[in-house]
């Protein structure tokens, strides 16, 4: 088929190279004339596993190309994805102005029958502004239908997600529409469950919500278990091996961050809000992750007796997930910020977000090119991300490096019991201190 992709971020990028890469011929465009440059030379803008691989492979073959031109990306297709930003405003609410603003493009270029999917992550009711929007501005009557096919994609198998995905939503009410995005995920041969809009908007809220609220319920256990003595690690698998409740997304830490549960959850609450509902739950999910940053904080500040002057900090991990480089709302941001408010010195290294983290912090902390190079001299090393490398570490040569051989484990990617044999004052998540 003959599809087109608006945006290029980690939704339109993975979905359009991955659709490629099922025989499809795509169009990717952006506003951004220097990454569609990248692109179009094979160098991907963002770290992903597996994606550089089918990006130069499919331009290769010819079935994807990227441009900046909004006239050839919807006149040269049959099925146009939307997959630009929803990002939240200072209230909280999705900002939906580069979605209506796409809205307004696409109308201006129909030139046949086009099914128009929102790919992007919305409120309940933006495929009827879509439509309302697009009908008011089109220059011919040429018809067209929109589609609510929300993405399911996690940062770091997001290559993997979408060619293995666990259900693919449909939401729309034209059975033609509907029978032609059937039929361009009939290779992946997953579930397909057929809905209204409205419900295929709300799902991807609710499954993100829920899995959001997962994590804050485990971490308010964490605090608990470090309040008795238990050891949250043994509560979350005596949990987990219940099949009602099962062990995913029980693992307690500093709290989650990205592109998606921080955004959707305010999201949720936000557009419940305007209908009538509070979502109390929910809201407290939220609330439950911002504290569990400044109570990790606290641990830090605590042993060091209230004073971080001058005192330097190494940190392994800065993105908000391993296997991937992306930094939007990391607690990494929000603790290194507290110890550079308190005088402290930082050094940092992550194996792919350095970069990003660059541009937040520019010269106030010390980048590394290695996890050891953090150690060096430093007065405690902190774990933000649970990189793989990290748990592989020569645990000896830490401790050497170390100035004080104390570890702060936000992911508990350490066994307490382990790292105190080896001499090390070791705080964990959850775990008797």
């Amino acid at each position: 088929m003959k599809i087109s992709v608006i945006g290029t971020g980690y939704v339109g990028l993975v979905t359009g190279v991955c659709f490629a890469d099922l025989g499809n011929d795509v169009i990717c465009m952006d506003i951004d004339k220097e990454k569609i440059e990248k692109l179009s030379k094979g160098i991907p803008v963002i770290y992903e596993p597996g994606l550089e691989e089918l990006l130069k492979r499919n331009l290769k073959e010819k079935r994807i190309k990227f441009t900046t031109s909004m006239k050839e990306t919807v006149e040269d297709s049959e099925i146009i994805f939307i997959a630009v930003g929803t990002p939240p405003d200072e209230n909280g609410e999705p900002d939906m102005r580069a979605i209506w603003n796409v809205a307004k493009q696409i109308a201006q270029y129909i030139n046949g029958h086009k099914i128009i999917i929102n790919k992007s992550t919305v409120p309940v009711g933006s495929a009827e502004r879509v439509y309302k929007i697009i009908k008011e501005n089109l220059t011919n009557n040429h018809e067209f239908d929109i589609i609510s096919n929300p993405e399911f994609l996690r940062e770091g198998s997001a290559v993997y997600d979408f060619m293995n995905p666990d259900r693919i939503v449909i939401g729309g009410s034209e059975e033609r529409a509907i029978e032609k995005v059937k039929e361009l995920y009939q290779p992946l041969d997953a579930p397909i469950l057929i809905t209204d809009v409205k419900s295929a908007e709300l799902i991807k809220y609710a499954s993100n919500a829920y899995l959001a609220t997962r994590i804050s319920f485990i971490n308010e256990i964490a605090t608990f278990c470090e309040a008795t003595g238990a050891d949250v690690e043994l509560v979350a698998k005596g949990m987990g091996l219940d099949k009602r409740i099962g062990p995913h997304f029980l693992n307690a830490g500093i709290g989650f961050g990205g592109s998606c549960f921080p955004k959707d959850t305010l999201g949720l609450v936000t557009t419940a809000k305007k209908f009538g509902v509070e979502c109390s739950i929910v809201k407290s999910t939220i609330e439950v992750n911002n504290q569990q940053r400044i109570k990790f904080f606290e641990k830090i500040y605590n042993y060091f007796n209230k004073e971080l002057k001058d005192k330097t900090f190494g940190i392994w991990g800065l993105a908000f997930k391993p296997d991937t480089d992306d930094m939007r709302e990391s607690p990494s941001i929000e603790i290194i910020n507290l110890l550079l408010e308190k005088g402290a010195k930082v050094k940092v290294f992550d194996p792919a977000a350095i970069e990003n983290a660059k541009k937040i912090w520019k010269e106030k902390i010390e980048y590394t090119s290695g996890m050891y190079e953090v150690c060096e001299n430093s007065d405690a090393l902190i774990i933000l991300t649970e990189w793989n490398e990290f748990k592989q570490a020569d645990l000896k040569r830490v401790h050497n490096l170390l100035k004080t051989p104390v570890i702060f484990d936000g992911r508990n990617i350490f066994g307490a019991k382990k790292l105190r044999s080896k001499g090390f004052d070791y705080f964990g998540i959850g775990i008797k201190q």
